[in-house]
């Protein structure tokens, strides 16, 4: 098979789709790997490092896409690479449709099939492929807002592990899962105190386990967060519902409830975001304020660390591109349920049921375009 690699074209991406490494493994196992010119750049990995692991070097994205049976990518198809999928093409990345009804309708129209890394399941129900960067995402979150705190940068001055005799920030988690866990061992680190909120008694009960207690840990009901939100220097969202939009959990009212520089966070606003009053930014231009309250709303947050974020991203996705590049998607995805779980869109056709409830669509499931 074919598989090619653009470069990435969202502002402020530096991940790549495909390391030299996975170049290399591909190759071994007799597949030709298509790399647009300088699409490692940003991950610091040349066109050298990608011919010296049998990679064929193209100068256009175009050749990329018209001569490639796969498309790996990291985030989802902007719409001059939508313009590019073709009938019976494979198209591997990050989708994030739900809260996204143009990308949706262009790939449908597109006839390709899409298979999206964040609905990709494994064995014990977790999202291997997601995984990674929600840690890379996560880990940042406090790094990120504890700099949005500092007044010079319109914050409200607090520093996040406070000094002797002045209490710490107080830094509120949304959401307890990988991105939550991640960002509370950051903040927990900086000193900060940590209160992380969950639905799951488990998951709470895991999370006051590994921290010794060095955070605190509060049932999420809409009483509990409109009152934590008030205390709060910094609101880090961190729910995620696989492959549907994320749910608004802080509303613009109890926005102004909070303290005037206080910080948000949303780690969710790929998904559409948990707070009502977020919308996606870019690196160029990442926070906004709303009613006194500074908002950090990057939809590729890891792109930040490209080099880190590609590497972690490559390992995880790589055994999948060599199953779908030796099987082909349709004998991959039925030897492989938890690859099935990642088909969206296949010949015009979604099957992806949270997408199709949170867009409106009709969609069908990935066992009827197996059969």
């Amino acid at each position: 098979m074919k598989i090619g690699c653009p470069k990435e074209i969202k502002p402020q991406e530096f991940r790549v789709g495909i390391t030299p490494n996975a170049a290399q493994e591909a190759a071994a196992h007799g597949h030709q790997v298509l790399i647009e010119t300088n699409a490692g750049a940003g991950a610091g990995f040349s066109d050298d490092d990608y011919r010296a692991a049998g990679a064929t070097i193209l100068p256009t994205a175009d050749e990329v896409f018209a001569q490639s049976d796969m498309i790996v990518k990291v985030k989802e198809p902007q719409a001059a690479e939508r313009k590019r999928l073709r009938e019976g093409q494979i198209l591997f990345t990050y989708l994030h449709l739900a809260p996204d009804p143009d990308q949706t309708r262009d790939l449908l129209a597109s006839g390709a099939t899409c298979i999206a890394y964040e609905t990709v399941t494994d064995r014990n129900g977790g999202l291997p492929l997601l995984a990674p960067m929600s840690e890379v995402a996560g880990r940042l979150a406090p790094q990120v807002g504890s700099w949005a705190l500092q007044k010079a940068n319109g914050g409200r001055g607090v520093l996040m592990g406070g000094v002797p005799g002045v209490p710490p920030a107080m830094v509120v988690i949304i959401g307890g899962g990988v991105v939550g866990a991640a960002a509370a061992r950051v903040a927990v680190g900086m000193g900060a105190s940590v209160t992380v909120v969950d639905r799951s008694i488990p998951r709470l009960s895991y999370l006051d386990d590994i921290f010794h207690g060095k955070l605190k840990t509060q049932y999420s009901t809409q009483a509990a967060t409109a009152e934590l939100v008030t205390k709060a220097d910094m609101v880090i969202g961190a729910v995620l519902i696989p492959g549907a939009a994320a749910p608004k959990l802080v509303t613009r009212a109890q926005l102004k409830t909070m303290k005037p520089g206080a910080v948000i966070v949303d780690v969710a606003i790929d998904q559409g975001g948990c707070f009502e009053t977020s919308h996606a930014t870019t690196h160029q231009d990442p926070i906004y304020e709303v009613d006194g309250i500074l908002h950090y709303c990057v939809a590729n947050m890891p792109g930040a660390v490209a080099r880190t974020s590609t590497q972690a991203l490559s390992n995880a996705t790589m055994p999948f591109m060599i199953a779908l590049a030796n099987k082909g998607w349709q004998k991959a995805c039925a030897d492989d349920p938890h690859l099935k779980a990642g088909l969206n869109v296949h010949a015009g056709k979604l099957t992806y049921r949270a997408v199709g409830e949170a867009l409106g669509l009709p969609y069908v499931s990935a066992d009827e375009v197996l059969r």
